[in-house]
């Protein structure tokens, strides 16, 4: 830590898979997940995410070895959900997060990340569905997601976390701001990334400002502006964007992280701050340096 910088004694800093270029549960252009643990625990972070449901071991017991031999502990899981669907995508969204939930809560997390379904492909670019919500719409998705809130916090004892992102229905300002008016601060909170509001046109300082007591996490990442406005320029989808470099290693990008951190910090709120550099596809010896920088340049701001 600098002299300069402010002590972020409330933040708890992370890294994830997704920084090491991990996308889904197997895939043979990502690293193996004992490469990740050893690589993240040598660049210095004691906290992480599951990731993928079943690129981790999905054994507690064997998780639960893995990690404590490497001095890490796991802040939250991960669920995808299409919730404006309504009553009818019910089950089979529980059956998909009822799994990751037993898991996170086995390993000692009290959080769980739900990012909303793409209303495109992230990998063809195929228009999946209208990217803008009907009214009926937005009531489901609200009305779901607090039903999600509930279930999960009765059965598991975990905390929603919901995920603004790049091509989903949940992105801009305008968006983030309806949903969390439209929802119970009891039952949803938010999982603010930086670098996902930024490609959205967000001000992740402002969101943290108006909103604080719906703040329940944060992933930090950063959009290099240039190829943002290409991306933006041509249309792109968030998968292609991410292989083209839109994703950044700090501190090169936007937002930048130091307000982001402060007015954070400046919460009455003790917040997992978990770094999330999209990469994939990515060269597997790529990440382990960016994520030792990263992370000195965290400790540099005070985190």
């Amino acid at each position: 830590m600098t002299s300069s910088a402010p002590s972020l004694n409330r933040i708890r800093i992370g890294s994830a898979p997704d920084s090491w270029g991990v996308w889904f549960p197997d895939d043979p252009q990502q690293v193996p997940w004992q490469r990740f643990l050893d690589e993240v625990a040598r660049a210095g972070y004691e906290w992480i995410e599951l990731g993928p449901y079943g690129y981790l071991p999905t054994d507690p017991a064997r998780l639960a070895e893995e990690t404590s031999a490497r001095g890490l502990k796991v802040s939250a899981g991960t669920v995808f959900t299409g919730l404006h669907h309504g009553p009818a995508v019910w089950e089979k969204t529980w059956a998909h997060v009822a799994d990751i939930a037993a898991l996170t809560r086995a390993m000692g997390a009290d959080h769980l990340v739900v990012i909303p379904s793409f209303w495109r492909d992230d990998k063809t670019g195929e228009v999946l569905e209208d990217r803008t919500l009907t009214a009926e719409q937005w009531r489901d998705l609200a009305g779901q997601t607090e039903r999600l809130g509930q279930e999960v916090g009765d059965r598991f004892g975990l905390r929603i976390v919901v995920h603004p992102h790049a091509d989903t229905h949940i992105d801009s300002e305008d968006n983030v701001s309806r949903f969390l008016d439209a929802t119970d601060p009891d039952l949803v909170s938010l999982c603010l990334d930086t670098g996902h509001y930024a490609y959205c046109g967000g001000d992740s300082v402002k969101l943290i400002e108006t909103y604080g007591e719906r703040i329940g996490y944060l992933h930090l990442k950063q959009v290099d502006p240039e190829i943002l406005a290409e991306v933006t320029a041509n249309e792109m989808p968030f998968g292609p964007a991410v292989a083209r470099g839109v994703m950044c290693e700090p501190p090169a990008g936007v937002p930048a992280l130091e307000p982001v951190l402060a007015a954070a910090q400046r919460l009455d709120a003790e917040l997992f701050a978990i770094v999330e550099q999209d990469m994939y596809p990515c060269p597997p010896d790529k990440p382990f340096p960016i994520a030792e920088r990263t992370r000195r340049f965290l400790r540099s701001c005070g985190a």
